[in-house]
């Protein structure tokens, strides 16, 4: 069982968001190193951010109780407020990030 699926607070890696995103219906890894992303149906998953972080795709709602729910593990920068995405620590909790990446799956796939 990969550490994005476990229950335990753990870090997760590029590499568990890997296993987890690409195991999504039509899910799939572009980029290159330094800024990896998934995409479905050519739309935006997730993408790797700035270190230690990822940039998830989700609606104001989902992002709004994300934010709520796991205040050390989401955050909104300033820059981000308009646009529906959210921040994910990787060293948050990995169920509310695996969770955020399904929420993005349907969010954008067609």
């Amino acid at each position: 069982m990969s550490r994005l699926r476990a229950r335990y607070r753990a870090r997760v890696t590029l590499d568990d968001v890997d296993e987890y995103a690409t195991s999504l219906a039509g899910c799939k890894r572009k980029g290159h190193p330094g800024r990896v992303a998934w995409y479905v149906d050519d739309r935006l998953v997730v993408r790797q951010d700035e270190p230690g972080t990822l940039l998830v795709r989700v609606g104001f709602e989902d992002r709004e109780r994300l934010l709520a729910d796991h205040p050390d593990t989401f955050g909104v920068p300033p820059r981000w407020e308009s646009h529906m995405k959210v921040q994910a620590e990787l060293d948050g909790d990995a169920e509310a990030i695996r969770t955020a990446i399904r929420l993005a799956w349907v969010m954008q796939k067609r």
